[in-house]
């Protein structure tokens, strides 16, 4: 891919940015980092505005005028979380996606950009993968509701630009975690759902801790507050019509990954893992040179970050049971 998007440049100072979906880890970093731009952040509650709601959200943004949009907003969960309610994981993303790009061509909102997840990508997918590997094989199963709502939202993005002009971009983070994530033994993502099982393991003197699948699998994380900065970079630069895959270019097992939040945790029982549980696709590397090429690269290394990530874990709940 040329670099020639970089040559442009549109300038966030005096901007309207709405990002939505605000509260959640993704939204909250892009509001810090945001904050170091001369622009004004536009938020709103789900208390005062269902996204799935189409009227409300073309009213709300009616009212509001934001000149740019980062559709941060996603109903999202892990494998457990995914496989129980497939229905409304595809439903919510779907609707969400479909009334705020619909809303923003309306109005004519100057950039929008919607992010995506690693889990578009076909499950045998060659590593690491390219973004034109999407839609190229079948889907992991065990998320393709979320993944088909998600890919939904890549290509509407990529075809309102072609019929009218919008300028709507999309981009495609790895496994994402950070300060803010939402902790449930259950419902997380694999990083909060390990770090407060690790810890409850702890509190309780637990002989072993008892995980899901076999291990094996390889993963890649990013930092949110590196992702954050990736996403203002193609916000004020990127115009093109392909999605941009956004990631650490580092993976690790599952197995190893729970051995370091095992150590920064303080645990200090045996990891047992469970191979008769699902274990979702067996690799999943990003291929991240668009961006690694212009010379952007994350700042945070994983062990770093799960320490940041405990922090924050400690400094809202207690003993696993929120403050």
């Amino acid at each position: 891919m040329s670099k020639d998007w970089l040559e442009t440049s549109y300038d966030l100072s005096g901007k309207r940015v709405w990002v939505a979906g605000h509260a959640g880890m993704v939204g909250a970093a892009l509001c810090r980092r945001l904050a170091g731009e001369a622009c004004t952040v536009l938020t709103v509650s789900h208390a005062d505005l269902d996204l799935r709601d189409q009227a409300a959200v073309k009213r709300w943004m009616a009212l509001h005028k934001p000149d740019v949009i980062i559709i941060a907003a996603a109903k999202v969960g892990g494998i457990m979380a995914n496989i129980s309610a497939p229905a409304t994981f595809f439903y919510d993303n779907i609707m969400i996606a479909t009334n705020i790009m619909h809303s923003a061509y309306e109005i004519g909102v100057d950039r929008l950009l919607f992010l995506g997840s690693s889990c578009i990508y076909p499950r045998e997918s060659a590593q690491p993968i390219k973004e034109e590997a999407l839609l190229s094989g079948a889907l992991e199963p065990t998320n393709e509701a979320y993944a088909l709502a998600k890919i939904a939202g890549v290509k509407m993005a990529a075809y309102y630009r072609t019929q009218y002009g919008c300028d709507f971009i999309a981009a495609m983070p790895c496994n994402l975690y950070g300060h803010g994530d939402s902790y449930d033994e259950n419902q997380s993502h694999v990083v909060p759902a390990m770090i407060m099982k690790a810890h409850k393991a702890k509190v309780e003197d637990m002989a072993k801790l008892h995980l899901w699948g076999s291990g094996n699998p390889r993963r890649e994380f990013l930092y949110v507050d590196d992702l954050a900065d990736a996403l203002v970079l193609l916000l004020r630069k990127y115009i093109g019509f392909d999605h941009i895959n956004i990631g650490s270019g580092e993976e690790v097992t599952i197995k190893n990954l729970s051995e370091i939040i095992g150590e920064v945790v303080g645990y200090k029982g045996k990891i047992v893992f469970d191979p008769q549980k699902p274990d979702g696709m067996s690799r999943k590397l990003l291929d991240n040179r668009v961006l690694s090429d212009v010379g952007w690269k994350p700042k945070m290394c994983l062990k770093d970050g799960i320490v940041k990530c405990y922090e924050d874990f400690m400094g809202r709940y207690d003993n696993g049971t929120r403050v």
